[in-house]
């Protein structure tokens, strides 16, 4: 099973919210997942991020790939300890 960390949309229509995950990569984007690993709110001003750093360094030293816009947020947020590792 490959595990990929990526964002599932919640919230309602016109006002999306995220939840980051590890999730199985073959399971559908909203569909099941192993861990909730943070959130991001895109709605509020400035937008709000949460990120529990000790559960996603977990998942990638098992070996979870951040997609792309997972990635890109965990790098704005500065939560990996070390950046070659999500890489």
């Amino acid at each position: 099973m490959a595990v990929r960390i990526r964002l599932t949309r919640m919230g309602a229509k016109k006002k999306p919210f995220y939840r980051l995950v590890a999730a199985d990569s073959e399971a559908p984007r909203d569909g099941r997942f192993l861990e909730i690993l943070g959130y991001y709110d895109p709605m509020k001003e400035p937008a709000v991020v949460k990120i529990h750093e000790d559960k996603l360094q977990y998942w990638i030293e098992k070996g979870a790939k951040l997609s792309e816009a997972a990635r890109a947020l965990v790098k704005r947020e500065n939560a990996i300890k070390s950046h070659s590792a999500a890489t």
